[in-house]
């Protein structure tokens, strides 16, 4: 064992001299003023150490084989400069086309409406007692915007909720979809707001349970509703004027999102706009991050999770029908904003424990600082993209060009 703890002690030295770490025989490895510290109760522990495999440590943390001191951003920058190679690049032996196939075909087994409700319910509906203690007031799961002169959460969430509707050009009486709508927090906003007959839907029922008491309790029942259903079975006899996808496409998988694109366009009337808004992957070809962060992330975070290229993600809506109007990318404040929730949840810890488990504490502990770390390093990022479904026609006349209520100016989004 002296040989692993030698290579581990230079890996220390070289990379992260800021972690220390204690051994199970009492053998500290590290400088003496490490601001991290991590101990080991398993000797497999310190072989995931030495690899830089980072995504088994976290596994190792939250099954209760390494314990660790030290605060939430030091320990997701020592995290970080632990591992040997980028992330966000493929393994060598996963970019045949062999490799391609079967990632397709495992998509498409992974995301039937069966499975995206399980998945669904493992992520969502773990407590709403948990969420609530660090999402902020209004319980936006989703990138946060932070303007010139914001700094608290939930004034940042507040003007991505408005930026996004301003994005759409919502008005008054126009019908609106959010679909993966979450808590409700973009629902509400653009019904009270903006004045538009709103509908969102989940497949979480807690999250519909949550919704629909509080459109009760605001009386907005005549126009507002949250329905309990998969997207591929949501009705199109009647077109929505607008349509919102935060943080859904995520879950949609690769090889299903021809299937989800190409539903949108027919739940949308001509002319109208869609805002497209997740997370993307910092590399073109890869389907998760390396070093074990995917893996730890679909264990015990996000099951059925996809990254995908923005590049990727385009191309599909392009075949979809949909022109991409304008595209932003919003990585930094993605950052911002876990960082906002990592701090939320440390500062409730006895709580969280308390309204979940031990174990599920640990995990979030790990993926919101973990994945604050990666978006502020570009291994992933947050686009925004704004499309329209061209009409091909002006009004009752012949058929003259694509035409669309975009008005292909950004005057309109940020003019007050």
């Amino acid at each position: 064992m002296s040989a692993l703890a030698a290579s581990v002690q230079a890996r220390l030295s070289a990379r992260a001299p800021g972690l220390a770490v204690l051994l199970p025989g009492g053998q500290r490895l590290g400088a003496a003023d490490a601001r991290v510290q991590l101990t080991l109760s398993d000797w497999a522990s310190l072989a995931h150490l030495a690899t830089g495999q980072v995504g088994r440590l976290g596994e190792d943390y939250v099954e209760g084989r390494i314990d660790l001191a030290g605060a939430m951003r030091d320990i997701a920058e020592a995290a970080g400069n632990l591992i040997d190679a980028d992330p966000t690049q493929p393994e060598r032996r996963a970019t045949g086309w062999w490799h391609q196939l079967l990632r397709h075909s495992r998509s498409l087994a992974r995301h039937t409406p069966e499975s995206d409700a399980k998945q669904v319910e493992f992520h969502y509906d773990v407590s709403d007692d948990f969420y609530a203690l660090w999402l902020g007031q209004r319980r936006v799961y989703s990138c946060a915007y932070w303007r010139d002169g914001v700094r608290d959460l939930d004034a940042a969430q507040e003007a991505k909720l408005d930026h996004i509707c301003r994005k759409l050009m919502l008005r008054p009486g126009e019908r609106f979809l959010d679909v993966g709508a979450g808590w409700g927090g973009l629902l509400l906003w653009a019904a009270e707001h903006y004045g538009v007959d709103a509908t969102g839907i989940t497949l979480s029922k807690n999250q519909h349970s949550h919704v629909n008491r509080v459109i009760e309790d605001k009386g907005l029942a005549g126009r507002v509703r949250m329905q309990l259903v998969d997207y591929r079975a949501l009705a199109e006899t009647q077109p929505f004027d607008k349509i919102a996808s935060i943080g859904m496409f995520e879950h949609v998988g690769r090889a299903r999102l021809p299937e989800y694109f190409a539903k949108l366009a027919r739940l949308l009337a001509p002319g109208g706009l869609l805002l497209n808004h997740g997370i993307t992957a910092g590399g073109t070809k890869n389907s998760q991050l390396g070093a074990g962060i995917g893996d730890f992330v679909e264990r015990y975070i996000f099951p059925g999770g996809e990254l995908l290229h923005v590049s990727h993600v385009m191309a599909v809506m392009a075949d979809s029908g949909w022109e991409s109007v304008d595209v932003e990318n919003l990585r930094p404040h993605y950052a911002r904003t876990l960082w906002a929730w990592s701090d939320g949840l440390e500062a409730h810890l006895d709580a969280a424990r308390a309204a979940s488990s031990e174990r599920v504490l640990r995990a979030y502990r790990l993926y919101l600082a973990g994945s604050a770390m990666a978006f502020e390093r570009g291994w992933m990022s947050l686009h925004q993209v704004l499309a329209a479904k061209p009409t091909g026609r002006v009004g009752d006349g012949p058929v003259r060009g694509a035409q669309s209520a975009y008005p292909f100016t950004r005057d309109y989004i940020y003019r007050r």
